[in-house]
């Protein structure tokens, strides 16, 4: 691949460009995961409530409804919101500038259309302040261009995350977003209990924060930035952090400890502009796991996955 073809691919995404859109999508994606919230059964570390990319956006997965199942997913090609059901049923709202609220009424409306009543928690989740949706007129923008490269940035990364996951036997969430912190991340275990998360989150209940970390994590992610910090980062961080973490050396060069974050950072347009996106990308998550899993004293030979030789298995006996 090209310097010109990687620059293409892996799209420029300055957070002031699109700061508006970003804050108004980050909502509407709260209102899109709290219909999963309602009516999937709990899965461990919340599991339950994210979406998952697709080759033109964002998705709920399959939601059940008694013996119906119905799934809502984002198009950032097309910009549109689609819901579709198990027995045939289509509702699509267009994704085009409009408020919170506005958005919100669109999608209980086309719910209830669909003969799908679903009742949710309109106050945001893990952001202060936390206009409920209904009343949200303030976030309104929505520029179809870089909803687009926010989406190509996130099908990137959920290549690579997944390249990543695959080289881990033990337990480890899957490649999934979560609409509470905007971020895109996937997270190893190491099998041990953690000591109580303080909790602490801006509008979540601490009991789901501690739920989510009862267990040694090493986790890595992709973050768009927000006003506090201005600028798309990879991050990777560890629960609880070992003795050491914070002075441990990881690659690439552009990577580093962020002490208010409690994280290691790796800015997206080093990872955009470096001669191997996926491998400079790749080298962060491996040292900073490496970092983790080492200064934590985890069981790393038993975590290692061993994979088939698949060219042998598929010879003639």
């Amino acid at each position: 691949m090209s310097a010109a073809e990687s620059k293409d691919v892996w799209p420029a995404l300055p957070f002031a460009e699109w700061k508006e859109t970003s804050a108004t999508l980050h909502m509407w994606t709260q209102i899109v995961g709290k219909v999963r919230l309602a009516l999937a059964p709990w899965t461990n570390h919340s599991w339950h409530v994210t979406l998952y990319l697709t080759a033109r956006g964002l998705t709920t997965s399959p939601i059940p409804f008694g013996a119906r199942l119905f799934e809502i997913r984002f198009d950032f090609v097309d910009h549109q919101l689609r819901l579709l059901t198990s027995d045939g049923g289509l509702k699509i709202i267009p994704l085009a500038p409009q408020s919170v609220a506005q958005f919100y009424r669109a999608v209980t409306g086309a719910l209830r259309d669909l003969g799908l009543e679903v009742k949710i928690n309109t106050t945001p989740n893990e952001v202060d302040p936390a206009i409920p949706f209904e009343k949200d007129e303030e976030h309104s923008a929505y520029d179809p261009e870089y909803a687009n490269r926010f989406w190509r940035v996130l099908l990137q990364s959920d290549r690579v995350f997944k390249e990543f996951r695959a080289e881990f036997c033990g337990k480890c969430s899957p490649v999934h977003f979560f609409w509470g912190s905007f971020d895109l991340a996937v997270t190893r275990f190491s099998g041990r209990s953690a000591p109580q998360h303080p909790g602490g989150v801006p509008h979540l209940p601490d009991a789901v924060a501690r739920e989510a970390y009862s267990h040694e994590v090493s986790s890595l992610g992709f973050w768009p930035g927000n006003a506090m910090m201005p600028e798309p980062i990879y991050y990777s961080y560890a629960y609880p952090a070992p003795k050491g973490f914070a002075e441990a050396k990881v690659q690439p060069a552009a990577a580093n400890y962020h002490p208010q974050l409690k994280e290691f950072v790796l800015p997206y347009e080093a990872v955009r502009q470096a001669a191997v996106p996926d491998q400079a990308l790749l080298d962060f998550a491996r040292s900073t796991y490496d970092a983790a899993s080492t200064l934590g004293d985890w069981d790393r030979a038993a975590l290692v996955e061993i994979k088939p030789d698949l060219h042998s298995l598929g010879r003639r006996r």
